[in-house]
């Protein structure tokens, strides 16, 4: 008999518990559950751009390789306006800017650069970014925003493109002897073998140096 008021008691706070205290708990399970939906779901949605964004990058390397410019042009623009934070987003801005600097639309080119340059994560691959933003800045005579990327640092093993591209953005603003000491950086940076170091060696005789 002391068992069972014992048990009543204990259900009778248990219930009193619960009614002062219930409704936190199911609006917390509900929290929960709709979190652990939302997270599933987000995963879904994002696995589901990630393939749909990969596909489309692979339809835009085979109208690379047969030259058809426009439909690179399409096809990379998709990416970038309805992936842009898929793993490709990057990559299709690089390949549209390359297709358009050929083309000779340099304004088109350097947005896509600028696009690439915002969003690709790795560091080596920002450099080389930034490296290709100057050069399509220089094409548009835009020489103070060029020298402005490749005076931002860099890793050491970009550091000869970045010096001869310099000196070639110098001598481009007309100041010879700093585009010299730009070139003689280059050289000093390179590796006896590059296939770049014949280039850069005519360019310093070209300048007396």
């Amino acid at each position: 008999m002391a068992l069972d008021l014992e048990e009543q008691e204990k259900l009778d706070e248990l219930k009193a518990w619960w009614k002062h205290n219930g409704k936190w708990v199911v609006a917390a399970l509900v929290v929960f559950l709709l979190t652990v939906a939302g997270w599933r779901g987000w995963q879904t949605w994002t696995q589901r751009q990630a393939v749909e964004a990969s596909q489309l990058f692979d339809r835009a390397i085979e109208a690379a390789i047969m030259n058809d410019a426009k439909a690179v042009k399409d096809i990379t623009g998709q990416i970038m306006e309805n992936y842009p934070r898929s793993a490709y987003a990057a990559p299709a801005a690089w390949l549209a800017g390359r297709v358009n600097f050929d083309a000779g639309d340099l304004k088109s080119a350097q947005a896509q650069y600028r696009f690439a340059l915002e969003r690709v994560r790795d560091a080596s691959l920002r450099d080389l970014a930034r490296l290709r933003l100057a050069a399509v800045l220089m094409e548009g005579q835009d020489y103070a925003g060029a020298l402005a990327l490749l005076n931002e640092a860099h890793a050491a093993t970009y550091k000869a493109l970045y010096a001869n591209l310099k000196g070639d953005v110098l001598i481009e603003q007309g100041k010879p002897q700093e585009a010299r000491a730009a070139y003689q950086e280059a050289l000093k940076a390179m590796d006896a073998n590059s296939a770049l170091r014949p280039l850069v060696e005519i360019k310093l005789d070209a300048l007396g140096g």
